[in-house]
């Protein structure tokens, strides 16, 4: 159970005047007393909880009853904000770095014991609320996770060309952002700026592993902006998370929530999947009619 459950019940049980201490905390979550004295530990440093010791009673109260617990409860996407500013500070090498880097030792307490671990929080820089960018990214820190390969369409000042590869990891350098590519024709990975690739799809399993990721260089956060989400009825079951790349909300037999950031994406993979029925949203369904008919007009006016 994450520590902000303990905390709470810790603060609930000082109000109530019951004079709480480490080993009642340890006893009630079935957690070590050392554990239980780390709690303790960081709601006086990180929370500022005037917590005082009335050995009388042999366990705590507030010096001050003004004090309120700061609302603990975070979103994923506010972890991943803090997580990427930890990220920054710590990687800041300019003036004041001594007073920054303190920064980000602050940053990260706050980050949240249930982010670490996670592959697919760990890979992803900083990008602008932009859906397009926002559906790329999403795919290709999918593809990573899972080692998997990538199409893509990709314009630079040498114009525009079909790429298909096995991406490594994300960077930053000089306020862009690049994937780390191997492609299928090159021994040596190239550097792809995001807002370079037009189009993409996830392929079939890596030609290389990447076990060459530096978490370090490429931690960060997931894009802010709300995502559109789509229900489907597939023809067969999922084993993963994803859907080919689409992030899955929620799952009930063979009814799938997925979610997208990128219309005109997830219009292209709707064309080219498997599934059995779409059945919301309701404008998304005509989008798809609506490119549908205008592919079978075309094909009528070719023959």
């Amino acid at each position: 159970m994450s520590n902000l459950h303990r905390i709470g019940w810790f603060d609930q049980q000082v109000r109530a005047g019951a004079y709480p201490n480490s080993s009642r905390l340890a006893k009630h979550f079935e957690i070590s007393q050392r554990q239980a004295a780390r709690d303790i530990e960081y709601m006086v440093t990180s929370l500022r909880a005037p917590l005082q010791y009335v050995a009388k009673h042999r366990g705590y109260c507030y010096a001050d009853d003004a004090f309120v617990l700061p609302h603990l409860y975070m979103t994923d996407e506010e972890k991943r904000v803090l997580k990427y500013l930890a990220h920054r500070y710590r990687h800041y090498h300019y003036d004041h770095s001594e007073q920054v880097q303190r920064v980000a030792d602050l940053l990260s307490r706050f980050e949240g014991e249930d982010m670490h671990g996670d592959p697919g929080l760990e890979r992803l820089p900083i990008f602008d609320a932009d859906p397009v960018m926002m559906q790329h990214l999403e795919l290709i820190s999918r593809a990573i996770t899972e080692n998997r390969s990538l199409h893509l369409i990709y314009k630079d000042q040498n114009g525009e060309r079909n790429l298909h590869g096995s991406p490594i990891k994300f960077y930053s350098r000089y306020h862009a952002d690049y994937v780390l590519l191997y492609t299928d024709s090159g021994e040596q990975p190239v550097s792809l700026r995001l807002d370079g690739i037009i189009r993409l799809s996830i392929g079939g399993p890596a030609s290389i592993a990447n076990t060459g990721m530096n978490d370090t260089e490429s931690q960060g956060r997931k894009p802010v902006r709300a995502p559109y989400l789509a229900k489907v009825k597939l023809k067969a079951p999922l084993s993963g998370d994803s859907w080919q790349g689409y992030r899955i909300q929620m799952r009930e037999e063979l009814f799938y929530t997925v979610i997208f950031y990128d219309m005109d994406s997830f219009l292209q993979h709707l064309l080219v999947a498997d599934w059995e029925e779409l059945l919301a949203p309701k404008w998304l369904k005509e989008k798809l009619r609506i490119r549908c008919e205008q592919a079978i007009k075309r094909l009528d006016e070719s023959m």
